[in-house]
């Protein structure tokens, strides 16, 4: 038998905590700006050594750090081989989002509040932004107006042309979130135009809106576009019958 201390300090010291030593020395570390994008973090096997863990919870911590964006790594020598800081971890908080999402299911009204969040702000910033690069926006809204395009497609292109738009303005934690809720909102968008009655003339609706917003954009109409994108989105959730909260 051991004491209720000694039984801790085993606890602690077992394979399933150490990884977190290794990981929160290196978040210690990017937080006090000793680590910066494009350093490499020292040899696994300094850092087991340093810390006093084994090699393979630093490799369980370096694979944490690589799934979250952190990091990336890569086998072999020279200066691109070992585990470097990334300077965009974008896409690792993008992943992080949607396995969240899978995981628990997030309710449509929080995500349609967030939404609306997200884009209202994005919209009015890229008005204010004469320089603004929408090609990408502008590409999606070309092939959602191609002859014959099926509703899948037109659903797909849709949730796109919304991510192009926050990816637009430039704010790297706001278009990762939208991209992480990306899949949630198509999912439900797909399943609300099954209940839209008539459906060519939504469509229809929905091209005709995007135009606008991109319009108001680019006359530096930055309320103007954050009331289209607010009453393009509102709009859709209503036809579609998805829920929202009683106070919008």
């Amino acid at each position: 038998m051991w004491s209720d201390n000694e039984g801790q300090t085993m606890a602690e010291n077992t394979p399933a905590r150490a990884w977190r030593v290794v990981l929160e020395k290196i978040e210690g570390d990017l937080l006090a700006g000793t680590l910066g994008p494009g350093d490499r973090l020292p040899p696994e096997r300094e850092l087991a050594a340093t810390l006093g863990v084994g090699r393979s919870s630093v490799r369980e911590a370096l694979r944490v750090l690589e799934v979250m964006g952190l990091i990336r790594t890569a086998t072999g020598s020279g200066p691109t081989a070992g585990a470097i800081v990334t300077a965009t971890p974008h896409g690792g908080l993008a992943q992080l989002l949607r396995l969240q999402v899978a995981a628990q299911g997030f309710p449509i009204p929080d995500v349609y509040e967030t939404r609306l969040l997200l884009e209202e702000w994005a919209v009015a910033h890229l008005a204010a932004r004469p320089d603004a690069d929408l090609d990408d926006a502008r590409a999606t809204l070309a092939a959602m107006d191609a002859e014959g395009i099926g509703l899948e497609d037109f659903l797909a292109l849709d949730t796109q042309f919304h991510v192009r738009l926050t990816e637009a303005s430039g704010n790297l934690v706001v278009s990762a979130t939208m991209a992480g809720l990306r899949e949630t909102i198509e999912s439900y968008i797909r399943a609300g135009a099954r209940r839209v009655p008539d459906w060519a003339a939504t469509g229809a609706r929905l091209r005709h809106e995007h135009a606008g917003i991109l319009a108001a954009i680019d006359a530096g109409d930055a309320e103007g576009a954050r009331e289209l994108v607010r009453a393009h989105i509102t709009g859709y959730y209503a036809d579609a019958g998805l829920p929202v909260p009683t106070d919008n």
